[in-house]
């Protein structure tokens, strides 16, 4: 009962956020619960993985914190990501059938990495160039690896951090998107509070189901 107060907590912050009051503090707020989530809800059966999603959860509230300093700002999230990939490499779960979706991940870093790198280059921002790969590099490579660990939970969520962060990359450097912000910040935290969610009893149930399903 008190997982599911925190959890309809997180989403009344996270909208208070959202579209109340951009205060860093309500910013924060949503990280701070869905972290205390993650805690509480975590698996006893792999300490290791647990301990490696709620450190990614930390730097990545940091780099909540520390974005308005752009480079720092990504450097601490993508250490989360490097923490998130960790965790789900420790899940890995091979079948050919999640390998091959290593090709539209392709595809998608080779469109978006063109379309930005011409964007960087046309408003003055060629010395981003390098960071924002490097960070495209990781986001793509842990939700790959996300695939790979059979884990309904760390997938979607892994996959609504990618779109978040795309709309960010896509309306900073390239060209307006409508209501950008409420995308943003809505795929942003669901996506940390289903990572999140996958430390759970029941996240570790999906991933044995899934893999059951997936490997025939």
């Amino acid at each position: 009962m008190f997982k599911r107060t925190l959890a309809a907590l997180i989403l009344i912050m996270g909208l208070i956020y959202i579209f109340v009051s951009s205060a860093l503090i309500f910013k924060l707020t949503p990280m701070w619960l869905i972290l205390l989530y993650a805690y509480l809800h975590r698996s006893r059966l792999d300490k290791r993985y647990v301990l490696l999603v709620i450190t990614g959860l930390f730097f990545c509230m940091l780099g909540d914190g520390l974005l308005s300093h752009f480079v720092i700002g990504l450097s601490a999230f993508l250490i989360g990501h490097l923490f998130y990939t960790a965790a789900f490499i420790t899940k890995w779960k091979f079948s050919w059938i999640r390998l091959c979706t290593i090709i539209p991940f392709l595809i998608y870093a080779g469109i978006m990495a063109n379309q930005l790198v011409r964007a960087m280059q046309n408003t003055d921002n060629e010395g981003l160039i390098i960071p924002v790969m490097i960070y495209l590099l990781i986001i793509l490579s842990m939700g790959w690896f996300s695939i790979m660990s059979g884990n309904i939970w760390s997938m979607i969520g892994s996959t609504l951090f990618i779109i978040s962060d795309s709309i960010l990359a896509w309306n900073k450097f390239v060209s307006d998107v409508t209501y950008s912000g409420v995308l943003i910040m809505l795929t942003y935290y669901t996506a940390q509070f289903l990572i999140a969610n996958s430390v759970g009893q029941r996240g570790q149930r999906t991933d044995a189901s899934n893999t059951n399903s997936l490997a025939r």
